[in-house]
């Protein structure tokens, strides 16, 4: 079955860390750029960092560089994204979606994993 599924999000308090995990099965991970995407309550989906197929070149947006680090293991076929320094504003869904063109309807996207920063 192809699909991704999330996992490590949870309540954390402003300033501390998170690791979430996103494991894909049924096709070549290995060949697909990944992307971590979040959205908040009310607001549209935002891409939070991408990775290509080997994994030298991450992307991070401005909100995230320096916070954010994402990481794959293609032999696990793993989509990691650690973060620190966590703001009430990153409290969102996180999900994992894959390929380049992540904002297409019909990209394969995981279910998601919930993060909350919050004192």
């Amino acid at each position: 079955q192809v699909q991704l599924v999330e996992s490590g999000g949870g309540l954390v308090q402003p300033g501390g860390s998170l690791r979430l995990s996103c494991a894909a099965s049924g096709f070549t991970f290995s060949s697909y750029y990944m992307n971590w995407v979040r959205q908040a309550p009310g607001k549209g989906p935002e891409r939070v960092s991408g990775i290509n197929t080997g994994g030298e070149q991450p992307r991070y947006p401005a909100s995230g560089k320096g916070r954010y680090t994402i990481a794959r293991d293609n032999a696990k076929n793993m989509l990691y994204l650690h973060m620190n320094s966590l703001k009430p504003e990153d409290t969102a869904l996180y999900y994992c979606v894959r390929g380049l063109l992540w904002t297409n309807s019909d990209a394969l996207r995981g279910q998601g994993t919930q993060v909350t920063v919050s004192s």
